[in-house]
């Protein structure tokens, strides 16, 4: 049994569930999210309590298992607090600015770098180094902040670059002389 997909998730006051066949949409104070589940995972909604229960131990069933538990858990969590990842910018000269709904990054190229805004996404500056992206959509969130990171990854001789803010780069000693 799965050890994720054996959990009972709670549903927390001011949060609403509905499932229509295999879609389930989940209400909450801070939006809505819809999202369409596999059909071979039964998922019993009782009161304030979801159990997911598979119906064999096939390898491809028991992976599902753990995953709409997940998927379903990481939904509740968004529409009731919402996901946050930080990110930091390391190096001289490089800063963000907040323009409009998106970011203004200068990042050591000859020209500044633009990162739109996507629907469902706010950002947040803290200081000209310092970004937050929130959301309730946990794999929106993370992916926005994936692409921004990509934008200039850090390097590992002097850490320069976008990094995740719980980001550890592990640095190289550089040339001998």
């Amino acid at each position: 049994m799965s050890r994720i997909g054996k959990k009972p998730i709670t549903i927390p006051a001011g949060v609403e569930i509905k499932q229509e066949g295999n879609t389930f949409t989940v209400k909450g104070p801070k939006g809505q999210l819809v999202r369409e589940l596999s059909s071979e995972i039964k998922v019993n909604i009782d009161g304030s309590e979801i159990t997911i229960e598979r119906p064999n131990d096939l390898p491809n069933i028991r992976a599902l298992h753990g995953t709409t538990r997940a998927n379903l858990n990481n939904m509740i969590v968004g529409v009731s607090e919402g996901f946050t990842r930080g990110l930091e910018l390391v190096g001289v000269g490089y800063r963000v600015q907040a323009s409009g709904k998106g970011l203004t990054l200068s990042l050591g190229y000859s020209h500044p770098v633009e990162v739109e805004a996507v629907e469902g996404i706010t950002f947040k500056v803290e200081g000209n180094t310092k970004i937050s992206v929130e959301g309730i959509d946990k794999q929106l969130v993370g992916q926005v902040a994936a692409n921004i990171r990509a934008k200039r990854p850090p390097e590992p001789y002097k850490g320069k670059g976008v990094k995740y803010a719980d980001e550890v780069i592990r640095r190289k000693e550089g040339k001998k002389g």
